[in-house]
């Protein structure tokens, strides 16, 4: 066995505004080159990190966050996030996604693109 030192790389701290975490539902997610997710936003907070490849995050009216393999990243609930998208057209991307749940709530609720009808 090593007796090496462990390292604790902190990669994100994110306030969860309080909420009851009654659950963790953890799911890994993978996209295609240029996938992307569309307008949506989650019932919960959901904490990520980005296994592979690279995406692009973008809570709505903030700038757009480019996410590399090793990013860690916070999407508040209730709030619109307006793209998580495969940063890449040639390589798929891929993340674990952590929803932290009160109940029995939805993981992801799909919003209508700004200016359609």
């Amino acid at each position: 066995m090593s007796s090496g030192t462990i390292v604790r790389k902190p990669l994100l701290n994110a306030a969860i505004d309080g909420r009851r975490v009654a659950a963790v539902d953890v799911r890994e997610i993978s996209f295609e080159p240029g996938q992307k997710t569309g307008r949506h936003l989650h019932p919960c907070p959901v904490l990520g990190y980005v296994a592979e490849g690279a995406a692009i995050l973008q809570i709505e009216g903030q700038p757009d966050q480019e996410l590399r393999a090793g990013s860690a990243f916070y999407e508040p609930a209730d709030t619109v996030i307006a793209r998580f998208d495969n940063a890449s057209s040639s390589e798929r991307m891929r993340f674990i996604a952590y929803y932290l749940l009160e109940g029995n709530e939805a993981l992801i609720e799909m919003l209508p693109e700004l200016g359609a009808v």
